[in-house]
């Protein structure tokens, strides 16, 4: 069944005809080395001319992710090893307070210093933690580790994560993760997207916050491809889409 459009369609009108602008970003999980599905998702941000921010799992980067990864794709820090430490029956986190703090600041250090090897001046300072969880103890170290962004999932509640260190979230993610692991229904999509543009529009949400898509190259299924593909074409097209990019790390003094 082909999903209905109509809301987002109208929405995107009134921002027309309203003059407004939408900074959109394009966040995707879980790389470490090349893939068809890599290779898909380099294919889709040519299509749609949206590049992709590439959070990438440091522990297991390759030296081929890194030879071979397109300019089109703008690698970040996901964590360190994408591991679980939270204890039985708790919301999986690698960078959750379940361990001591200066062995989740070193995790993180090192994750930021593995990718400035491999990928080095391309790596943007951007901090993911993997589930989109992080204790409070460690978002206030992460400035002075080197990091200068933060980005978790959920419209954010300030422009500032930490002093020196800007939130930049991403807001929609089409896959279904506690059922089927498909797409989740179109039309449930749309309208959070909707709601999500009509509360920028409205100042009941930070409109200065770039719009994130959140996507999981390895797990999708033509479902989630297609919708992705539709999504970002509507919105690239509408007149209103900004393509936002995070900022490139400063060279030492």
């Amino acid at each position: 069944m082909t999903p209905d459009w109509t809301p987002l369609a109208q929405e995107l009108q009134i921002w027309r005809a309203q003059d407004l602008s939408l900074p959109l970003w394009w966040r995707d999980d879980d790389a470490i080395q090349p893939t068809r599905a890599l290779d898909q998702l380099a294919a889709l941000s040519d299509t749609t001319g949206l590049p992709v921010h590439l959070a990438v799992i440091p522990q297991a980067a390759t030296q081929a992710l890194a030879d071979g990864l397109p300019d089109r794709m703008i690698p970040v820090v996901h964590g360190w090893a994408h591991a679980n430490h939270a204890p039985k029956g708790q919301k999986k986190a690698e960078f959750g307070a379940h361990r001591r703090t200066d062995q989740i600041t070193t995790d993180a250090a090192q994750g930021l210093q593995q990718l400035q090897t491999l990928f080095g001046a391309r790596l943007r300072p951007m901090f993911v933690p993997p589930w989109n969880r992080i204790a409070p103890d460690i978002v206030t170290a992460l400035p002075g580790l080197g990091y200068t962004a933060l980005s978790t999932f959920t419209p954010r509640k300030a422009p500032m994560a930490a002093p020196g260190l800007q939130r930049i979230n991403t807001h929609l993610d089409p896959i279904a993760w506690k059922t089927t692991r498909s797409l989740v229904d179109p039309a449930q999509l749309i309208a959070q997207l909707t709601q999500q543009l009509q509360d920028r529009r409205r100042g009941d949400a930070d409109a200065r916050e770039p719009y994130g898509l959140l996507t999981h190259h390895l797990v999708h299924d033509p479902a989630i491809w297609e919708f992705t593909e539709t999504l970002l074409l509507r919105l690239m097209d509408s007149g209103i889409a900004t393509p936002w990019i995070a900022p490139a790390q400063e060279p030492p003094v």
